[in-house]
């Protein structure tokens, strides 16, 4: 009895291993077979039809958890995007004024550099607005009587002359441009000397010039400064640069157009003047008592015998 129970261990521990081989040569008996020919094909067929099922659920794990790394890490991309696309937004924004803020200081350095060679004092005021009348030529100014400015003064920019101040209140004020219909400077060509009226169309790029006759001195491309006649206006200043030159047929006077030299719609800043008036002839020839004196000595020189 204790023989048999021997035998049937000496057996379970050799069977495994005698399996092992089996399967082994049978293995590379079947290679060989299938090797040699085609005759284990619907076999092999059929073992992958049957393995199949097996398969799939070996790699259901492993497939379950790409796709759960691939919805997270796209929640985690998402987020990442999102966070990229509103910074951009920001720093746009940023840019955005940046540009605004450099283009206004080249604006202002622009009338400072002008300013600088100005005889007159001058000061830097913000336009706050124009008018919507698109037949009015105004606009409105952040600087007021308590700031010194006074109706009549003009209004420059870094290139010309803008215009005239109308109406003052404390705070503010209105200057009217030099492109209002209602408006004329005094201008005179600064070729030639010749004195006329620049007159506003209604236009920030177009002023006329109406009162010039046939045979005037003119021609595209002269410069019109400001004459200073009435003191409407301070002398020597660009006003506009003459654009086109036209004979009416029949008529006394040439039509002539001209561009302003001042950036009428493009600025947000202007310089108002305040001009030194020079002395007037009369001042320069008005004699001194000593002048007086002097006179009547020699008067009496020349009638004593």
């Amino acid at each position: 009895m204790k023989l048999d129970n021997d035998n049937h261990v000496l057996t379970r521990r050799i069977a495994p291993g005698l399996a092992v081989v089996l399967i082994a040569i049978v293995s590379i008996g079947l290679m060989i077979v299938d090797d040699a020919g085609e005759k284990l094909s619907p076999v092999r067929d059929v073992l992958s039809v049957m393995a199949q099922p097996i398969e799939m659920a070996a790699e259901w794990p492993g497939q379950t958890l790409d796709t759960l790394d691939r919805y997270f890490d796209r929640g985690a991309l998402l987020r990442e995007n999102e966070r990229l696309r509103q910074n951009n937004l920001l720093l746009q924004g940023r840019l955005q004024r940046l540009a605004a803020l450099e283009a206004e200081n080249e604006r202002i350095r622009a009338l400072l550099a002008s300013a600088s060679v100005l005889d007159q004092n001058v000061l830097i005021a913000r336009i706050m607005s124009v008018s919507p009348d698109p037949y009015r030529q105004y606009v409105k100014l952040n600087k007021g009587s308590t700031d010194g400015v006074f109706v009549g003064q003009a209004l420059i920019d870094a290139h010309g002359i803008m215009g005239q101040v109308t109406d003052v209140t404390p705070l503010g004020s209105r200057a009217i441009l030099i492109s209002d219909p209602n408006n004329g400077v005094p201008v005179e060509v600064n070729r030639t000397g010749l004195q006329t009226i620049a007159q506003g169309t209604g236009h920030a790029e177009t002023l006329t010039l109406p009162f010039l006759p046939n045979n005037a001195d003119v021609k595209v491309g002269d410069l019109l400064v400001s004459s200073g006649l009435g003191g409407r206006y301070p002398a020597d200043y660009p006003v506009a640069r003459i654009t086109s030159v036209r004979h009416r047929p029949g008529g006394e006077f040439l039509d002539v157009g001209a561009a302003p030299a001042a950036e009428l719609e493009r600025g947000r800043e202007a310089l108002l003047v305040w001009n030194t008036p020079e002395p007037g002839p009369a001042a320069k020839n008005t004699p001194s008592p000593a002048d007086g004196l002097s006179g009547e000595s020699d008067e009496a020189e020349a009638d004593r015998p």
